[in-house]
């Protein structure tokens, strides 16, 4: 391996895992899935991992089982995890032996000592020799060039799959942050829920999340209703069946959980001396992650707490770009590196 190519960084998402190298950029974009046979040992026996196991959801006989390693932003399968980061690591590095491997890897702010332990060892038993941990909120705010070193307010609302992150960051530390567990996920399962409950019409996880990319909105918009076919299973019938739904039913779906996301940016600024106050007004609030780009949330957000907010122009990347560029100054790790 040549000096980049052992230095890894990784976005480990609850949804999708990217894995970053200076010298080639994203090398790994893909779902953390993984597909295994019941019967057999996890560790030598695994079907397939990324896109190839998502594919499989909702799909498999009794004797394959799909997993999701992580779940609201935790490690939740040890064990999965492990396979799942040594499998993308070797794709990342085209390569089954690491020569002292160095990875950063980010996490959720609300992150236990005992979920900072498990990802560490995932990282370690897939061949890392150094793995350095930061939240992942300081990484969106490092990618979308936010000056966090500097004696400014730089506040981050990254939305992933598994919790949402908000934070407000000063001079190399976090000065008030939240983590929630509303985010893409639990956008998906009201979409679900409410399918079900008012059309007694079952959609899988798959369909939900079409449902929400293809049609989701935060913001009343009348006058730009867009509609989609839904494939379900009628549970009346038991047959299969197709509905339409529209883009101001789904925003009524997950209005919930839009104010939930609300609410903990509301509390977060709360916590924050005058003085910042002051900056985020100047500055106003980045929105990253996945869920950053449900359709008009900004907008809402913007309207609801009377701050500009402003969208990166691939705010799925942020986190594990900001994640590169610790890793290119190892001597600024200090300041972000969570102890343990």
């Amino acid at each position: 391996m040549n000096f980049f190519s052992n230095q890894l960084a990784i976005d480990l998402g609850t949804v999708n895992t990217l894995l970053y190298t200076k010298d080639r950029g994203i090398v790994v974009n893909e779902p953390s899935v993984v597909a295994v046979r019941l019967s057999d040992d996890l560790n030598e026996h695994v079907l397939a991992v990324g896109s190839e196991a998502k594919r499989m959801l909702g799909k498999t006989p009794d004797h394959i089982q799909i997993i999701r390693p992580l779940r609201e932003g935790a490690v939740a399968n040890i064990e999965a995890a492990c396979v799942m980061l040594k499998h993308l690591i070797e794709k990342a590095c085209n390569c089954r032996k690491f020569i002292r491997l160095q990875t950063v890897i980010a996490v959720p702010s609300g992150i236990t000592q005992i979920e900072l332990r498990a990802v560490r060892e995932s990282a370690q038993s897939a061949g890392a020799h150094r793995v350095i941990l930061v939240e992942g909120t300081v990484a969106a705010a490092l990618g979308a060039g936010l000056p966090i070193t500097k004696p400014v307010c730089s506040m981050v609302v990254d939305i992933g799959g598994g919790t949402t992150e908000v934070a407000v960051i000063s001079l190399s530390g976090v000065v008030s942050s939240r983590s929630i567990k509303v985010a893409g996920d639990l956008i998906d399962a009201a979409i679900q829920s409410y399918i079900k409950r008012n059309y007694h019409l079952l959609i899988g996880d798959r369909s939900a999340e079409l449902i929400k990319t293809a049609i989701g909105n935060a913001y009343p918009d009348p006058r730009n209703v867009v509609s989609v076919d839904v494939k379900g299973r009628d549970l009346k019938s038991g047959i299969p069946k197709i509905l339409r739904f529209d883009s101001e039913e789904i925003r009524t779906a997950i209005a919930e959980q839009i104010e939930a996301i609300v609410q903990a940016v509301r509390a977060t600024l709360e916590d924050i001396p005058p003085e910042l106050s002051a900056d985020v007004i100047d500055r106003g609030i980045l929105l990253t992650g996945g869920g950053a780009l449900l359709k008009n949330l900004d907008k809402l957000l913007g309207e609801k707490i009377g701050l500009p907010m402003t969208i990166p122009e691939d705010p799925f990347s942020t986190v594990v770009v900001g994640a590169a560029r610790l890793l290119e100054n190892m001597n600024g790790l200090t300041h972000f590196a969570l102890k343990q």
